[in-house]
């Protein structure tokens, strides 16, 4: 699949008031077909270019921001929600508290993959910032690929460090809530039992599409470079352990 239409369709994938955030691939797909290395003002064409690409940015660090913060107080939130039931849960040995925890881990599950899909955000936004660099120095023999790529490398919304330490200790909360695994409970069945413990709304399937995409970004060349995406480490919990992804590859 070419990435502009994988960006069409996670953008379609993705929640609605985030849809608008997404990297405007094909107005500055149309740019670059526009500029040419006869092109007289070649600099200007290239300044314009740059200017565009910095505005996409600004964009993606507000937004990533934004959503970072509120995730760290929903985290923060849901832990001491969490604490409180499990107190609860043990004083009264789970008596009439089922409906109660159902709420919980599906809470858990939709917040656990709001952050998947930011990850997402973070990793098909750089990627195609790195395809239409790609396509400017192919289409002007130029070199402004590495050097914009190595000041994206330290933007916000690439630094996605607190979000997958959210992402794992989420996961952890996970453990806890969830029915636990005995022996004699093969883990197939462990999976039965989560699946029908948490509904499959919007933001399950869409995260289950996300991690699909980041599999798919990270497929076709065992290549490392400066422009590949960091290893991808998806979540530990079984219902979507299935998805792992062993290294990360080069962009094409």
């Amino acid at each position: 699949m070419k990435f502009g239409k994988r960006l069409k369709h996670q953008t379609q994938q993705s929640l609605p008031e985030w849809r608008d955030k997404f990297l405007s691939y094909k107005d500055l797909k149309k740019l670059v077909k526009l500029i040419s290395v006869s092109t007289a003002d070649c600099a200007g064409a290239e300044k314009e270019f740059v200017y565009l690409l910095n505005g996409e940015i600004d964009k993606f660090n507000a937004f990533f921001v934004e959503q970072e913060e509120e995730f760290v107080i929903r985290h923060r939130e849901l832990q001491q929600t969490i604490e409180m039931a499990m107190n609860k849960w043990r004083l009264q040995k789970g008596c009439g508290f089922r409906e109660e925890m159902l709420e919980i881990r599906k809470e858990i599950v939709n917040f656990h993959g709001e952050m998947v899909l930011l990850i997402n955000y973070s990793n098909i936004n750089y990627t195609g910032i790195a395809k239409i660099l790609k396509k400017y120095d192919k289409r002007t023999g130029g070199f402004l690929r590495r050097p914009f790529i190595k000041n994206v490398l330290s933007q916000p919304f690439f630094t996605t460090d607190i979000i997958s330490k959210l992402v794992k200790e989420c996961e952890m909360a996970m453990e806890l809530v969830f029915p636990p695994c005995t022996a004699e409970e093969p883990l197939r069945f462990r999976r039965k039992t989560v699946r029908s413990d948490v509904p499959r709304d919007e933001v399950f399937r869409n995260t289950v599409a996300a991690l699909l995409t980041m599999q798919e970004m990270r497929r076709g060349s065992s290549t490392y470079s400066v422009f590949s995406l960091p290893p991808l480490n998806l979540p530990d919990f079984d219902v979507i352990q299935s998805l792992q992804v062993a290294s990360p590859i080069q962009i094409p």
